[in-house]
């Protein structure tokens, strides 16, 4: 069943801002960059034509994966997170309050002119989808890269099982994640793993992942990618997430 998008909030919005456009911290280099410039690497050996970036959020991994790829659609199911990098499409920057101490705030402005892909933006096209029931147009890709999604959707399975018929013939899968599977995203019936089956065996996520996928996929690689999202000015997440890169055969 489709579940409400806890993501339509403003502050949250601002949060995703400052994740994907803002300063890095502790060391920590911008995970959505970081993730499109591996996932370039992975599909070095592709056309690297048409990608897909699933749970592009505010829009940052889909501009760095424009220069890499002749095209680039960005889906999130927030519209309010499609909105920023429609805007930034359309004029160039965009503003956003940075969270303080309390109610203090700090304002932020993003400027495309200001980063790498800035040549690329006309390559990506953003939607609003659901990942779990895409319309048919969205397929033929060399890549699909979804990035902390997995363990956000309401039933990863279907995502899973289905995902193979959106990717050409050699085209690659790149998935990231921690795996912080909650029931306030996902049923517990259909986690993928973080559980324990009827005889007691404990099942990570990864094998999870290896018992759906392999059916139409070979595993090329696992690594981990940490991240930093900043809540306050003293109140960060610091959270390691593994990306593992799948081959269709």
């Amino acid at each position: 069943m489709k579940k409400i998008n806890i993501y339509e909030t403003d502050t949250l919005v601002a949060q995703y801002c400052d994740f994907q456009y803002g300063d890095d911290y502790f060391g920590v280099e911008n995970f959505a960059k970081v993730c499109a410039q591996k996932a370039i690497k992975y599909t070095s050996d592709t056309k690297q034509q048409n990608a897909l970036d699933l749970g592009c959020a505010t829009g940052r991994a889909s501009f760095e994966l424009a220069c890499g790829f002749e095209h680039v659609t960005g889906i999130d199911y927030s519209e309010n997170f499609v909105r920023v990098g429609k805007e930034l499409q359309r004029t160039g920057s965009i503003g956003y309050l940075q969270n303080g101490e309390g109610e203090l705030t700090t304002d932020k402005k993003i400027v495309v002119d200001d980063y790498e892909f800035k040549n690329n933006l006309a390559k990506v096209t953003f939607f609003q989808g659901d990942a779990c029931n895409l319309e048919p147009k969205f397929s033929g890709y060399d890549l699909i890269m979804a990035t902390n999604l997995i363990d956000r959707l309401y039933e990863p399975q279907l995502f899973l099982k289905n995902i193979h018929e959106r990717i050409s013939s050699g085209g690659v899968l790149v998935l990231t994640s921690p795996y912080t599977w909650s029931e306030e995203y996902t049923a517990k019936e259909f986690w993928i793993g973080g559980v324990r089956d009827e005889k007691g065996v404990e099942i990570s996520t990864l094998d999870g992942l290896k018992k759906i996928l392999e059916e139409n996929f070979d595993l090329l690689a696992t690594e981990d990618v940490p991240f930093v999202i900043r809540e306050t000015s003293r109140k960060f997440q610091h959270t390691i997430s593994q990306m593992s890169v799948w081959r269709k055969r």
